[in-house]
């Protein structure tokens, strides 16, 4: 079997285990039923994902140009405390900004390698849980905009991380953690005008990923570096696929580089 496109973040289903899709122009896989079959990754070009050129990718699967132009990689992407919508003011492009910010989110508790806070729109649950690789996850509240979701955020990890541990994360030495402990005791930080939007409820989202085998300690693969790869996928979790020899592959992390992919 042969694949080829340009990668973007795999999609994910909600499931016991969760399944998972890349996705291209014309065809997709199921990465769950390739598990313990021999993966071989060729790196083509750059083909970035908004203008489609062969050019060196920046950030986020796009090229540099396309990076500082676009509204969808504002800095308000990554900081959320910067959004600016609420108020009409534009940074790229207000309607765009509009009505990504100007819409329900959630801010959260996960755990992939420690319990950490994050931010993401309502409709991006569990999804945005799952691309982290957090076995279990809570919300804390919900508002209406990114930015009140973002100053919470900020109030918030001075008291809790922010960041995921990927090495951790793979090799799932990680700890199960009281959830609601955990965001009872924040409570008291979160700022005035978002306390009204604390969510009372105590569910707890649990996720399953699938990996027949973790890693005992892991090597990033570099398609730049390395254009050639193959090795037998034994796990996917968040958006790394993990093979036999301890390599990973951040799919996300590669996002605009068209390759070709043959299964055997």
């Amino acid at each position: 079997m042969q694949y080829q496109g340009v990668l973007r973040k795999m999609q994910t289903e909600i499931g016991t285990p969760i399944q998972y899709y890349l996705v291209f122009e014309s065809d997709f896989l199921n990465v769950n039923q390739v598990l313990d079959k021999e993966l071989r990754i060729n790196f083509i070009k750059h083909q970035c994902i908004n203008c489609g050129n062969d050019r060196p990718i920046f950030r986020q699967g796009f090229c540099k140009s396309c990076f500082f132009e676009i509204p969808s990689a504002g800095d308000w992407i990554m900081r959320p405390e910067l959004s600016t919508a609420h108020l009409d003011k534009e940074d790229r492009d207000l309607d765009y900004e509009k009505k990504v910010q100007l819409q329900p989110h959630i801010v959260y508790l996960a755990n992939s390698s420690n319990v950490k806070v994050g931010v993401t729109r309502k409709t991006q649950i569990p999804t945005r849980w799952i691309d982290q690789g957090a076995h279990e996850a809570i919300e804390i509240v919900e508002v209406p905009n990114r930015y009140l979701a973002g100053i919470t955020e900020v109030a918030l990890k001075e008291h809790v991380g922010d960041k995921t541990n990927w090495r951790k994360m793979l090799t799932n030495t990680v700890v199960d953690e009281n959830l609601i402990e955990w965001r009872n005791r924040l409570r008291q930080f979160i700022p005035e005008e978002v306390a009204a939007y604390f969510i009372e409820s105590n569910y707890e989202t649990n996720l399953e990923f699938p990996v027949l085998e973790y890693p005992e300690k892991v090597k990033s693969l570099n398609l730049d570096k390395t254009p050639n790869f193959s090795g037998v996928l034994k796990g996917i979790k968040g958006q790394y696929l993990i093979f036999d020899d301890n390599t990973v592959f951040n799919v996300r992390g590669n996002e605009g580089y068209y390759v070709g992919i043959t299964i055997n």
